[in-house]
């Protein structure tokens, strides 16, 4: 019997540093048949969609072209990483008025095309972002994620391998909560080849003041961005990169697990707010959220971290 074969088709919106980094990215892997850019730039779009075509001879086999909002119909996943970048010095949520009624304009569209693709946000604050999506696409809440702290946990992961002198695939930590300054490392899930790492770094060898050291970690994760923007403007391998890992399982069905910002109803103590925490994720988006007991202290951390976005939803709703 003849079956319809049905494309690994992604649409990018927003074809600028992360975009297009992203877009080259997923089109070395192979994850995807077919890569559209849509920029509210036409002209950059083309010019950023013949770029990367004219590597073709040298990726897995892709079609890459510039798109419209058609695309969106029988797109399997949507990445939307248009929007003002972070200035030095800026918080993510100072993003927030510059980029929510953007977000909402593109989701409008995407919903005029009845897609039943999933939807990725790494536009910040991507938390929020996701929240506005969320409720503006009236989607299931699996099928609206963000980028959330995938991105803060692979750093998290290279800071703890830097420290202990290990390969970064032993290496498994998280990081949870808001992709941003209140942003919680939860300990009580890091360890080190299975071994939990308040036991493997005490007699690692590899320092003498442990919990000094983790202070410095948990600090170097939180200004990798702020120190990225002042050094270079704007970070844009790191979560193009994340956005492939995202992607990929998704398409692939992989059932991975990854800290995305999703939409909490009860699980850890939350409702009503997006952020990063451990999910599995695979074809149709969060299959489901992969429920722990944290330290106290990290409870209460996440729990200041999804005030801190509610907050930031409470102030836009008296904007709106």
């Amino acid at each position: 019997m003849d079956t319809l074969w049905n494309s690994r088709k992604v649409v990018v919106v927003g074809a600028g540093a992360v975009g297009s980094t992203f877009a080259y990215a997923l089109a070395q892997k192979g994850l995807a048949d077919e890569i559209c850019l849509i920029d509210a730039n036409t002209d950059f779009a083309e010019g950023q969609a013949l770029d990367l075509a004219h590597g073709l001879p040298f990726y897995p086999s892709v079609q890459i072209r510039a798109g419209e909002s058609r695309d969106y119909a029988d797109a399997q996943v949507i990445v939307i990483t248009a929007g003002a970048k972070q200035a030095p010095g800026e918080s993510r949520l100072n993003l927030l008025q510059k980029n929510a009624a953007m977000v909402e304009a593109i989701v409008d569209e995407i919903v005029a095309q009845k897609s039943q693709a999933v939807l990725v946000l790494a536009t910040n604050p991507v938390d929020i972002l996701t929240y506005v999506a969320l409720q503006r696409s009236g989607w299931s809440k699996g099928r609206v994620i963000g980028s959330g702290t995938v991105l803060d946990s692979a750093r998290f992961r290279y800071l703890l391998s830097q420290h202990c002198k290990v390969d970064v695939g032993n290496v498994h930590a998280y990081i949870l909560g808001e992709h941003g300054d209140s942003e919680v490392a939860a300990w009580s899930m890091t360890h080190v080849a299975g071994v939990p790492i308040d036991k493997y770094c005490p007699v690692c060898g590899n320092c003498e003041n442990w919990h000094g050291e983790r202070e410095r970690i948990v600090r170097e994760v939180k200004n990798s961005a702020y120190h990225i923007i002042n050094y270079k403007g704007a970070t844009f391998f790191g979560i193009g990169m994340s956005l492939v890992r995202i992607v990929g399982t998704i398409l692939q069905d992989q059932n991975s697990v990854l800290t995305v910002s999703t939409y909490l109803d009860g699980e850890y103590g939350l409702r009503d707010v997006c952020l990063g925490i451990p999910a599995i994720v695979g074809q149709g988006g969060v299959k489901r959220i992969v429920q722990t007991e944290l330290y106290p202290e990290e409870q209460e951390a996440l729990e200041r971290s999804a005030q801190t976005l509610k907050d930031g939803i409470a102030s836009l709703k008296q904007l709106a």
